[in-house]
């Protein structure tokens, strides 16, 4: 029987990488919120309105809007990820599956149904539509993920926009006008085009550069032509 200095040991270096975005996820927000909520109010007092405190700031749609356009465009990226590279490859990067595995691969290749081993997951073994499901279970939860962030973007960025606007002595727009504002696409897009652009640099880039020991590098030896191979 381990000990219990031993079993806790044992569970961080087998969960540490999720420990350590998770730690660096919660103090990296933190941060936001003090920061953000300094911000706001120096703009606050800068155009002669009132201060707000550090938990009404927080719990206001200006935080809400500005956390919300940047987890929406982080799960878009995974997800269009997850699905394209399912079609589309890259010669030589260990980003894209192997030149001759394009597509779903069959249920041999993917060990499901009659091909699943004893060790595999339950529904991996069921078949029918449970296997369909858990086949495809990542990117949909990827893709909820995201269409319930961008739906909160939406309307914490309605809400923050009709504020403004109100203090400009505008009057308020409807949430459906505010689907259709500059405003609404340019923090979308303002994020989608970074995701897009580190995803793409990381394809590419890998196929020519290395880092040792990572799994999203291929071995440093590897010939660069090399493709769905890594460390």
């Amino acid at each position: 029987m381990p000990e219990r200095g031993g079993g806790l040991r044992t569970f961080v270096r087998e969960n540490s990488l999720s420990l350590f975005f998770g730690v660096t996820f919660l103090a990296a927000l933190v941060g936001q919120t003090f920061a953000g909520w300094h911000q706001f109010n120096a703009e606050q007092v800068a155009e002669g309105l009132g201060r707000l405190t550090w938990w009404q700031y927080v719990t206001s749609a200006s935080f809400a809007v500005d956390v919300s356009e940047n987890w929406q465009s982080e799960y878009l990226q995974f997800l269009l990820y997850l699905t394209a590279t399912v079609w589309l490859l890259q010669r030589g990067s260990p980003e894209s599956k192997e030149l001759h595995k394009a597509g779903r691969e069959s249920a041999e290749e993917q060990k499901v149904g009659e091909h699943a081993r004893p060790e595999s997951p339950a529904w991996a073994r069921a078949g029918g539509w449970r296997t369909a499901l858990f086949s495809r279970s990542l990117g949909l939860v990827m893709g909820a993920t995201f269409l319930a962030s961008w739906l909160i973007q939406s309307i914490a960025g309605w809400a923050a926009n009709n504020e403004t606007r109100l203090e400009r002595m505008q009057d308020p727009i409807g949430w459906p006008t505010y689907l259709t504002d500059a405003d609404f696409w340019s923090r979308s897009l303002q994020n989608w085009q970074s995701e897009f652009l580190a995803v793409g640099s990381m394809a590419v880039l890998s196929i020519y550069l290395r880092e040792r020991g990572s799994p999203e590098s291929k071995p440093v030896g590897e010939p660069h032509s090399s493709t769905g191979v890594e460390g």
